[in-house]
């Protein structure tokens, strides 16, 4: 039995239908993979199953009693207006159970004073039940294993939540979640704001939880090792698949392949009906025949291009003349053949990103030279980096926790801020490109062309091939960044960093929000790149 349901649900903006006909249920013991192209409307689903968003159109139905949880992909709103530290907002997970607390600590102190009647132990050894039961014992316990698991330092939790970034209120919200243990636990971009520690720690305690969870993530590798079946979703409805993620890209060859084969035999059977009626149409004694088999025809050519294969396998063509208006104006025989021949494919592969990273300008043998160093703020040391050397054509992946100051090392390479001591030398005939973590050089109040337009002069229809590339079709080049999602950013941020022409890439968690595809494009270019690269990635 399902926990929730959905039926037919769509979600439209005026006239841009974001996705339409999504119908799905999550059972009791699922551990469901959500991906999808980036732009596709995972997030706007996620918010209308968590009751943030009202759908266009459809259902939604959560069974009684159902307990949900959201985790949403930035969480810099989440805890507005609250005051408490990062240990304070854990603690009201458990408000209920240190009330019973309390209430123990009151009989014990009745019974300490020689009240022993039989109602005050009944009712102390009840409610000492429930409180052991319910884990009231181990609750410090359970806050320190999340907490720590997911990266916050003990000296960290008397940290006031208005004080923490954007990623460390995710991280806040994902523990708080993980304490309340919902039925229902939704997650999109659990793994963005976290290192590989804490990923580790997370896929360990989902693949024990108690409950159900639907997650969208873009890292196939924690997919693999996490849920038990992925849902594809698209523009036109919603395709599950059993298993892992590897399990699904195999299923799901297997399942086009079974397509592609329905439609080359249908087409095939059409071609044939029509070259039957070729050679009949004309002849007295066959005429009515042809005309009969040409009406089937054309009957059954309507209902692929408006519904798609499975309406031919109906078993109840009335149902399927319901589903799909059939016009019935005259056809003659050529019209037929135009249109069996342009029915397409059902294998509908998703364009892919057209990324290219190429240098303009050959940089010197030496790309970066430093002493000692330490870096942070003036008053904040926060590490000591031993002497560094990167040589042209070097690939250097710089890893360690988070809050330990990767984005700071960054930004003192770019000689935004200096080093507290030590010294930085940067090579000759150098360029540098830097892809932003959060995006931060996006005017969120811009549109996406005119964003491309104010980086590099480019004429109208220039600019509009140009974000084809990656993926910005049609009205979308007139998105404002902030209506934009997490991946269409990165897309965004990448196509600028591809004018730079850069010969020293500085690439602060190039792969978060950006889909699966996209990963293992980006992945092949940077492999292919003449230049030197600094990745920052977990």
């Amino acid at each position: 039995m399902s926990m929730l349901t959905l039926s037919n649900v769509s979600q439209s903006y005026g006239d841009f239908d974001v996705f339409m006909g999504i119908t799905a249920g999550i059972p009791k013991d699922a551990k469901i993979g959500m991906v999808g192209p980036n732009g596709i409307g995972k997030t706007t689903l996620l918010r209308i199953l968590a009751g943030l968003d009202q759908p266009s159109g459809g259902q939604i139905f959560l069974a009684q009693g159902t307990r949900l949880g959201y985790l949403r992909q930035e969480a810099m709103d989440a805890f507005r207006g609250r005051e408490n530290t990062i240990y304070q907002e854990m603690i009201t997970v458990f408000h209920e159970l240190r009330t019973q607390e309390a209430h123990l600590h009151h009989l014990q102190e009745c019974m300490a004073r020689g009240d022993t009647s039989d109602a005050l132990l009944a009712e102390y050894s009840r409610l000492h039940d429930s409180f052991e039961h319910a884990g009231g014992y181990t609750i410090d316990v359970r806050i320190d294993q999340v907490l720590d698991g997911l990266g916050f330092a003990k000296a960290d939790w008397d940290t006031p939540l208005s004080q923490l970034s954007g990623g460390q209120k995710t991280r806040a919200l994902l523990a708080r979640l993980l304490l309340e243990q919902p039925d229902l636990l939704i997650l999109d971009e659990p793994t963005n704001h976290l290192d590989v520690e804490a990923i580790e720690w997370l896929e360990n305690a989902l693949r024990t939880w108690d409950g159900a969870l639907l997650i969208v993530s873009h890292d196939r590798f924690f997919l693999d090792r996490v849920v038990n079946r992925i849902w594809e979703m698209s523009r036109t409805g919603m395709e599950e698949y059993r298993g892992n993620y590897s399990a699904y890209v195999q299923q799901r060859q297997e399942r086009w392949e079974r397509r592609q084969a329905e439609f080359d035999a249908i087409k095939e059977r059409f071609l044939g009906e029509l070259d039957f009626i070729k050679r009949n149409i004309a002849r007295d004694a066959t005429r009515d025949q042809a005309k009969g088999r040409m009406k089937r025809l054309i009957r059954e050519v309507r209902v692929v291009e408006a519904g798609g294969l499975h309406l031919l396998n109906s078993k109840n063509w009335g149902q399927v003349m319901d589903e799909v208006s059939i016009s019935e104006s005259r056809w003659e025989v050529a019209d037929v053949e135009q249109a069996i021949k342009a029915l397409e494919s059902p294998i509908l592969r998703p364009p892919q990103l057209r990324l290219r990273l190429q240098t303009t300008l050959r940089s010197g043998n030496y790309v970066l030279r430093s002493t000692p160093m330490r870096i942070g703020y003036p008053g904040t040391v926060l590490f000591e980096a031993d002497p560094i050397e990167l040589m042209r054509g070097d690939c250097a992946a710089l890893i360690g926790p988070n809050g330990t100051g990767k984005t700071t090392f960054l930004r003192t390479l770019m000689q935004e801020i200096e080093p507290l001591s030590g010294q930085l030398n940067l090579g000759a005939s150098l360029k540098v490109g830097y892809f932003a973590q959060a995006h931060e050089k996006l005017n969120p109040t811009k549109t996406v062309i005119d964003t491309l337009i104010d980086y590099k002069h480019m004429l109208l229809g220039e600019a509009r091939n140009y974000l084809a590339l990656y993926l910005f079709r049609g009205e979308d080049v007139y998105k404002p960044v902030h209506m934009l999602s997490g991946g269409e950013r990165a897309r965004l941020a990448l196509a600028l960093l591809a004018l730079d022409g850069a010969n020293f890439l500085l690439l602060d968690e190039p792969t978060n929000h950006l889909d699966i595809p996209a990963q293992e494009i980006l992945q092949e270019v940077l492999e292919n790149f003449a230049g030197t690269i600094l990745l920052v990635s977990h």
